[in-house]
Parts: C-alpha cells; structure tokens; sequence
C-alpha cells in the first residue's frame, strides 16, 4: 500500500517555513502512522497487523500550480504502474501457480501492454475493469458536506432542554478515486488551487 499526505500551501512565510517544516511534518506523519495502527482493524478485520508500519512525508512548496498539478500527475501515473505490475505479479503467483522470483523474471523487460495481455490472457482479468481506487490511487480532498448534529436546547419553555437535530455545513476529508491528470478533476475542485484556499 502506497499513502501519499500532500499539503498544498499557497503562501508559506519564509520564517515558518525554515523553522516549522519539519516539526509540522513529524507531526503529521506521527499521526499518521498511529492512525493506521489504531484504525486498522476497522479496515482489515481478520487480518491482523505483522509488522509495524513506517511512514516518510515532505512538505514541497511548488513554484506554481502547473508544477503542482505535473507532480501529482506524475504520482498517479506511477500509482497506476505500481498496480498495473503488481496485480499482474500476484496473478502469476496465486493464479499462476508461479515462485516470487518466477513471477519477476517473466514481468522482467515487459510493459504495460504485456502485463495486460497476460492478465486477460491466462487468467481472463480485464485490468481496465478493475476498481478505479486500484487504477487510479486514493485523492483526498477536504470538501464541505452537510452534516447533522444531535443538540440539546434549553429555552424558558423548556428548563431541561429538547433534542433537536441541527444541521451545519463541515469541512471533510473525502477519499475520491478519480483521474486527476486531466483537466476535469481540476474544473470541478477550482477551490484547490485558489488563492484563498
């Protein structure tokens, strides 16, 4: 599994950025990683976890927005090769009956259009119907959603209060599995790279 935290700040200070770069980003990966330690049994019931994770992170501040937009093209496209190479060298050994060091000595010198020939091929797997969170990798956005919240009111009339169902706009992290290399994923979320965003 490949996670990729990315902050995107706009303007940086150049006084935070020197001092505060790698305290903020420690924090953010220590997080991170005790996250995914804590949450993991939420994710992956019978599956316990072997061995203890390991996180990097880097905070980059970009010289405009195409530099940004070419890096994270770039990340989903090596995403998308990862996964391509890697469901085609699981298939070779839990399908194909093949050893690790097999399955990698066949995948040696191939490129995407052999690795789908094989899929299709010899075990009948479609790569490009494959679920777009394989394909594509995980953005994660923060989108405002509506959001319901359970609240007591206490009024003159009613001294012990009511339950009333209150709703509220929120700033969320949302997981999308989109393509973000073309100019759709940008049209549609101006809000990332606007100056006040």
């Amino acid at each position: 599994m490949v996670f990729i935290i990315k902050f995107v700040m706009k303007s940086v200070r150049k006084r935070f950025y020197e001092l505060a770069t790698y305290k903020f980003i420690s924090h953010v990966v220590s997080q991170f990683s005790s996250s995914f330690v804590f949450y993991w049994k939420d994710f992956f019931k019978d599956q316990p976890l072997l061995f203890p994770p390991g996180f990097d992170g880097r905070v980059v501040l970009y010289p405009s927005d195409q530099n940004l937009r070419d890096y994270l093209s770039w990340r989903q496209a090596d995403c998308h090769i990862n996964n391509l190479y890697n469901t085609t060298f699981w298939a070779l050994v839990h399908q194909g009956g093949l050893s690790n060091s097999k399955a990698e000595e066949r995948l040696k010198g191939t490129v995407a259009g052999d690795k789908n020939e094989i899929l299709f091929s010899e075990f009948n797997i479609n790569y490009n119907t494959e679920p777009e969170m394989f394909r594509k990798g995980t953005v994660l956005i923060w989108q405002k959603v509506e959001v319901a919240i359970d609240k007591l009111i206490i009024t003159p009339d009613t001294p012990d209060g009511r339950n009333a169902v209150v709703k509220r706009n929120r700033n969320k992290v949302l997981p999308l599995h989109v393509d973000i290399i073309g100019d759709g994923f940008w049209r549609e979320h101006l809000e990332i790279l606007a100056d006040d965003s």
